[in-house]
């Protein structure tokens, strides 16, 4: 019996030291929290947010706080009790007004504490130094005169009052960056932009936007007058001919299309393609190179004629039904059967594959945002990242993709957005709207 309880003491005893080492492992870990930023945070702006996650994984969270402290005294930007215990994982979202904590211009600091639920109360604080700026950059243009056609082009000049990451210039829901450019004068900014075709239909807004390093923003909004434009509409019969020549070639080069009829092919081709080829277009020309490399007037394809022209509005019709419509984004120039294509500008070559309804697709980028595209080519004698000339032959025509006969499809592009080539191709409306503008800011 003795020998019986002997054991049984054993046994309950061994239970209360691993319970009594469970409790105090739980109760009174030594494990401080964890403080994750949703952002390396420097600078306070005007308004400024971010996020501080807390995590403490075992005995849970048992207070956070923010504050911030300039001059002696705290402003609280955040803060959590939390009782009950096995909370983990918290995140609080600061807002930091300056101005309704009374914090002037200058250096601060943000200090974040967090206590869990442990005896031992561990606790894992974190002080940075901030710099506070509350005062937006100033936009200065310098150049006025901005009388811009429907589907057109235009180019802003400005300066502004400090180095800053991002500036350019807003139209409606579109962006288009400046480049930064030392002159004489001193450091101006240059923004290419493009203007939507329907500008003249409705209030289209345009500002010159400009955000600090402690995100303040400026805009100044673009005086400007839109001339009225009409774009012609075009009644296109697809023949059954044409079904027959081309849908194989995109059924053969994409699955989604195989099985389809021919007709479900071109509507699918016109609509999906059509838009999945914008979006890597814009992609493409998001990513310009900073300095400029055209200069004048950009070349139009010689001894060509005009086959459609930018902004068509088409209606495409089979056997007397309407299956399809597309806006072309671009001009078709048509000369001899394979005839050279050259660069019309200097730049570097940005894209050389085929490009879906554009077929063997060449795009140059001229820098600053602004691109040319030549499309339907039967063959291409440059690289992607080749440097080329004005002048330099490049490709030569073809009927690839959605081409019924052989011809050139050219295109430019400024910010990621078509614009009408007529323009750059006009010497007067590059000296009027473009090189004016720059020469004269030169002095400014």
């Amino acid at each position: 019996m003795k020998k019986f309880l002997r054991y049984l003491f054993s046994i309950v005893l061994i239970a209360l030291v691993g319970v009594g080492i469970w409790a105090f492992m739980v109760y009174c870990e030594g494990e401080e929290p964890e403080i994750i930023l949703s952002r390396d945070i420097k600078m306070i702006g005007q308004e400024t947010t971010f996020d501080v996650t807390c995590i403490d994984r075992k005995s849970g969270l048992r207070n956070v706080s923010v504050d911030i402290l300039q001059d002696g005294k705290k402003h609280t930007l955040g803060s959590l009790n939390l009782p009950q215990r096995k909370i983990n994982k918290e995140t609080l979202t600061i807002d930091v007004f300056p101005e309704d904590l009374k914090l002037h211009d200058g250096t601060a600091t943000i200090e974040i504490i967090v206590t869990d639920h442990s005896l031992r109360k561990n606790t894992r604080a974190v002080t940075f130094e901030v710099v506070i700026d509350t005062i937006p950059p100033r936009i200065s243009p310098v150049s006025f005169s901005n009388y811009i056609n429907p589907g057109g082009s235009c180019v802003i000049v400005y300066n502004l009052s400090e180095s800053v990451p991002l500036s350019g210039v807003q139209v409606d829901n579109d962006f288009f960056p400046s480049y930064p450019e030392t002159t004489a004068g001193g450091m101006r900014h240059i923004s290419y932009f493009a203007i939507p075709m329907d500008a003249a239909k409705k209030t289209s807004k345009i500002s010159i936007l400009a955000e600090d390093n402690a995100g303040n923003i400026s805009l100044c909004p673009v005086s400007f007058h839109i001339r009225n434009k009409n774009f012609r509409r075009d009644r296109m019969n697809i023949s059954q001919h044409f079904l027959e020549m081309k849908m194989p070639e995109f059924q053969h080069r994409c699955k989604d299309l195989r099985g389809t009829t021919l007709i479900e092919a071109f509507s699918r081709i016109n609509r999906e393609m059509r838009a999945n080829n914008l979006k890597t277009i814009e992609k493409i020309c998001k990513d310009a190179r900073p300095e400029q490399f055209w200069e004048g007037t950009f070349l139009r394809m010689k001894n060509a004629a005009t086959m459609a022209t930018f902004g068509d509005r088409r209606t495409y019709y089979h056997d007397g039904r309407e299956i399809s419509k597309s806006v072309h984004m671009g001009v078709d120039l048509a000369s001899t059967r394979n005839a050279p294509v050259e660069a019309s500008n200097g730049g570097v070559v940005a894209f050389t594959e085929y490009l879906g309804i554009y077929g063997n697709t060449i795009i140059i980028d001229h820098g600053m945002g602004i691109f040319s595209l030549y499309g339907h080519l039967s063959s291409v004698n440059v690289d992607k990242g080749q440097a080329v000339g004005k002048g330099v032959v490049i490709g030569r025509t073809g009927n690839t993709g959605m081409a019924g006969g052989d011809h050139l499809h050219f295109s430019m592009i400024v910010g990621g957005k078509f614009v009408n080539p007529v323009e750059w191709w006009d010497p007067h409306w590059i000296k009027d709207n473009i090189t004016r503008k720059l020469v004269s800011s030169e002095a400014k």
